[in-house]
Parts: structure tokens; sequence; C-alpha cells
């Protein structure tokens, strides 16, 4: 099974929002989304958005919302 994770993330690696999917093309639009929303402010800080994939729900960050 692949699950696709997308975070933001600050610069110290804390993650602020994480949503979580089994749908890859809600995983991509969630994923521009983030990007999208990502202030100019949080970016010079070293914010980021990253989409990955894990293979079990284990795998996915605690705090995540779970789209199954």
């Amino acid at each position: 099974m692949k699950i696709w994770v997308n975070e933001q993330v600050d610069s110290s690696g804390m993650i602020h929002a994480c949503i979580a999917t089994v749908s890859e093309s809600e995983a991509k639009l969630c994923h521009e989304s983030f990007e999208k929303n990502l202030t100019d402010v949080q970016r010079s800080w070293g914010w980021v958005a990253i989409l990955r994939t894990v293979n079990s729900w284990d795998e996915v960050p605690v705090n995540a919302l779970k789209l199954g």
C-alpha cells in the first residue's frame, strides 16, 4: 500500500500541518495547496511543503489528518 503524506514543516523540523491519503490525486492537490498557502515570511524562515510516500499507516505522523 502506498500512502501519500503532505506536511508543512518549519526550519527546525516541526510539523505544523499534515494530511495523509491513499489517493495520489488528492495528495497532489493538497500539496499544491500547502505550497500556495505558505507565506513569504514562512518561506524566509525556512518553512517547506513536503510530499512523500510511506508504506504503512504506522509511518504516518500521529498528528496527521488521515483520509482513507
